[in-house]
């Protein structure tokens, strides 16, 4: 028999491309239409092992969350984690209350913001930083419905011009 071309102790062949399709993270689009964002935290969130699986793959939706307060807790409604596909019994429910987890010193500048008056606490995205699954909250404060229209026009204003500088170039 005859040897075979040596072959290098490690592999020459670079890791497999991360998909594509793979979750990245969650945006509450309609947060910036309905609200006037303020100033923005970060904030950890406790998850059942289904929830976090389920997250993996993308599958959640922030369109009609908010957070409250409950027992000096901020809580987390309306968040739309979809059951996992491979779950058994013990799989979690999709619209869960979730608690948040942020410093006390947070939490006591956010509740004396609600309590002022005027001011919500609004999930923009959902997203994972070094392993552990994050919730950006922001102070918000609604918009009326002559904002709205504003804002639209202001956004339609600033896409036209963008066209019209990218066909002159």
């Amino acid at each position: 028999m005859r040897p075979g071309p040596a072959t290098p102790p490690f592999s020459t062949v670079s890791a497999a491309p991360k998909d594509p399709n793979r979750f990245s993270e969650i945006r509450n689009s309609k947060a910036f239409h309905h609200y006037d964002v303020g100033e923005r935290f970060e904030a950890g969130i406790m998850l059942k092992g289904t929830e976090l699986k389920s997250l993996r793959q993308g599958l959640a939706q922030l369109a009609d969350a908010f957070v409250r307060f409950e027992k000096d807790v901020p809580v987390l409604h309306h968040a739309h984690i979809a059951e996992y596909s491979h779950g058994n019994i013990h799989n979690h429910t999709p619209r869960r209350p979730r608690p948040l987890l942020l410093h006390t010193k947070e939490i006591r500048e956010l509740k004396a913001a609600i309590e002022a008056g005027g001011m919500t606490l609004v999930p923009l995205r959902l997203y994972f930083k070094q392993g552990l699954v994050k919730v950006e909250i922001a102070l918000c404060k609604g918009k009326k419905l002559a904002d709205k229209r504003e804002s639209l026009r202001r956004k339609t204003e600033l896409r036209e011009a963008e066209r019209t500088l990218r066909a002159y170039k």
